[in-house]
């Protein structure tokens, strides 16, 4: 049976950082409901209802804008080894865009990398907490290095031109705001 909370005790903290791999989950009020893995050192706990993640660059970008029209996000952690245990943090979500007043602080939390696109905000208020019983035995390797290497090649120009190309409107339509909040002068 699972338990709920309403905020990450320490035990949910320590078993948050030693995970390679978390999940996102964000929808608007219509459309497809958007669920993305995520590892790569993104996640910050800021306190025991706060969290933030960096989003860098990829082929969509669904999060920003389902956050700025419904402000709800889910993070879901799975233990592959050791003792089973699913963890999932529900909160109150705002995305932060690289012209936003928050960004050089949140950011800075992260080690440099120019193909950052938002900072999630996050005010978790409920934790949930389930067996995992069912989540296979899985043993981690390494990071993969694909998305690093890539924007090594790219310049800011390049990363800018994928965001206008790509990021821009989401799979039912929606927009992301990338341009306003990430291209333009402040």
């Amino acid at each position: 049976m699972g338990t709920q909370h309403d905020h990450l005790e320490p035990q949910f903290q320590k078993f948050i950082k030693a995970q390679p791999i978390f999940f996102t989950g964000t929808a608007a009020a219509t459309g497809k409901v958007n669920v993305s893995p995520k590892g790569m050192d993104s996640l910050r706990i800021l306190g025991p209802n706060r969290i933030v993640w960096r989003n860098l660059t990829g082929s969509g970008n669904e999060s920003a804008a389902h956050v700025d029209e419904v402000p709800r996000m889910t993070i879901m952690w799975c233990s592959f080894s050791g003792p089973p245990m699913i963890l999932r943090a529900f909160a109150t979500a705002r995305s932060i865009h690289l012209n936003d007043p928050d960004w050089e602080e949140l950011n800075a939390m992260f080690e440099p990398n120019h193909t950052a696109r938002q900072i999630f905000d996050l005010d978790v208020d409920m934790v949930q907490k389930s067996c995992g019983y069912a989540v296979p035995e899985m043993t981690f390797e390494k990071e993969r290095d694909v998305l690093t290497n890539w924007g090594e090649r790219k310049s800011d120009e390049d990363i800018r031109t994928h965001w206008l190309k790509y990021n821009q409107t989401t799979l039912d339509g929606f927009e992301t705001h990338i341009a306003k909040r990430n291209i333009d002068p402040k």
